[in-house]
């Protein structure tokens, strides 16, 4: 893998990640061919990537007569399945298909600390990589939080680390990759229409502690039994965190206090509600990332302050403003409905909920209960509206309305539903795909269209 020069490469997906990976490549002299199923008019800057860095672009789709055979690696972008028609031409020829996590550890030269769970992915990510910097240790944070990693990971300094927020689409085709120390925080149903079942999902999920020996750490949530049932199968040494139990060992919550016990010490670290991000699942974030960097050496003096300070990330219970009495909250990183529910429950106030999007085939009986006990109003948007619709009907709450593929028309109707002492939560509990290209260009447009609702 370290010598490329002059090898034939096809990237498949020219998104952000198939971009970085081709200049990557194209960097250590491979001669890369980058293709995707859109043309160049979608696909905009691609120009430019070819003629800075004579990477050949197949767009439209793999041209019949292409030899997927004549390649001598193929790197697939996390967006893409593995059956899609070019990735199975590409697995059928025999030719070694890898993604960008891979591409970017087969290069690294420093240990990796990721996480991967269904959900509180980014903010845990985003926390263990602040509490590191805050406590003078240097590392990059990437992965599926945005940054891809073959940017960055050969420019670290020796004692530096890699923080990566890990999907199952990245960890699909991980092969060699191995977290020194890896998290896995809870698995729930999500993105079933790609894995099939939640056993290959768990699976897929799993594949973080792939290769990992005792001088490793796989940290589990104590309290997910289907991510607890795995502890017994890893090479890692296994350190346990519990929102609910009073362990033994590893990290805790007991009697309102953040506990570390470990090697037959026990740490006081704080009072559990100095933790800046509120809600039980943040709550369970924190302790997932003090267990990583209480592990990586960080002092708990320095992770208390980190938790203290840290302010939670963009788009996830993200606050816009308070307009006529009403709070606005953008929870567009809510893309299923285990992370809605997550979102509910730190609800205060009665809510005008705003729902639906892309069709992922989720099962959105779970929001029942808590919509019945803190929802006032629902408006639904985008695919999943109608089915959403359906289960509000069969579960006897009738006061939602739909607006269609209109995100403004949404965001107005929820402002207007919305009376002084309501908030407005949008976190939908669907994909973003279909109407926007990602959760982060959703929540960018609501947090536009609340701020121009405030400005009326």
């Amino acid at each position: 893998m370290q010598d490329l020069s002059n090898k034939k490469v096809l990237v498949i997906g020219a998104g952000l990640s198939g971009r970085a990976a081709a200049i990557f490549l194209a960097t250590k002299g491979a001669k890369v061919t980058l293709t995707d199923n859109k043309t160049a008019a979608d696909l905009d800057g691609l120009a430019d990537l070819s003629e800075k860095n004579g990477v050949r672009l197949l767009l439209g789709g793999m041209p019949e007569g292409e030899a997927v055979e004549d390649y001598q690696l193929a790197v697939i972008s996390p967006g893409i399945p593995l059956d899609n028609p070019t990735a199975l031409s590409v697995q059928q020829a025999g030719v070694p298909l890898l993604g960008e996590l891979e591409l970017a550890y087969q290069f690294s030269h420093n240990p990796f600390l990721a996480i991967t769970g269904t959900n509180g992915k980014t903010t845990t990510t985003s926390l263990l990589g602040y509490i590191l910097e805050q406590s003078g240790k240097q590392c990059i944070i990437g992965g599926n939080i945005g940054k891809p990693l073959v940017n960055t990971v050969e420019d670290l300094p020796p004692d530096a680390c890699v923080v990566a927020e890990l999907s199952s689409f990245q960890l699909e085709t991980a092969q060699e990759f191995k977290a020194h120390i890896g998290a896995f925080l809870n698995l729930t149903p999500d993105h079933l229409y790609r894995h099939g079942d939640m056993a290959n999902y768990g699976a897929i999920k799993a594949k973080i502690f792939a290769h990992q020996t005792p001088a490793d750490f796989a940290v589990l949530n104590y309290d997910d039994e289907l991510v607890r049932a795995w502890a017994p199968k890893l090479g890692g040494t296994v350190v346990f965190f519990s929102r609910q139990v009073d362990l033994s060992e590893g990290m805790l919550a007991q009697n309102g206090r953040l506990l570390w016990r470990w090697q037959g010490r026990e740490v006081d670290i704080m009072p559990a509600d100095e933790v800046l991000i509120k809600g039980p699942h943040n709550l369970e974030n924190a302790l997932a990332a003090a267990a990583m960097a209480l592990l990586a050496g960080v002092e708990p003096r320095q992770v208390r302050l980190a938790l203290q300070s840290f302010p939670g990330v963009e788009h996830r219970q993200e606050r816009v403003g308070e307009f006529g009495g009403v709070l606005y909250v953008n929870d567009s990183k809510g893309t299923n409905p285990d992370s809605t529910i997550m979102a509910l429950r730190a609800c205060t106030r009665p809510t005008v909920l705003i729902l639906g999007g892309y069709e992922k085939n989720s099962d959105f009986s779970s929001l029942l209960p808590l919509i019945k006990e803190k929802v006032k109003h629902i408006v639904l948007v985008g695919q999943t509206a109608e089915r959403i619709a359906e289960t509000l009907q069969a579960g006897g709450f009738k006061a939602y309305e739909s607006a269609g593929m209109d995100f403004e028309r949404c965001v107005q109707l929820a402002a207007a539903a919305a009376e002084p002492g309501d908030e407005v939560l949008l976190s939908p509990a669907s994909a973003s795909w279909g109407m926007f290209n990602n959760f982060e260009e959703r929540g960018e447009c609501f947090k536009q269209l609340v701020h121009k609702l405030g400005n009326l």
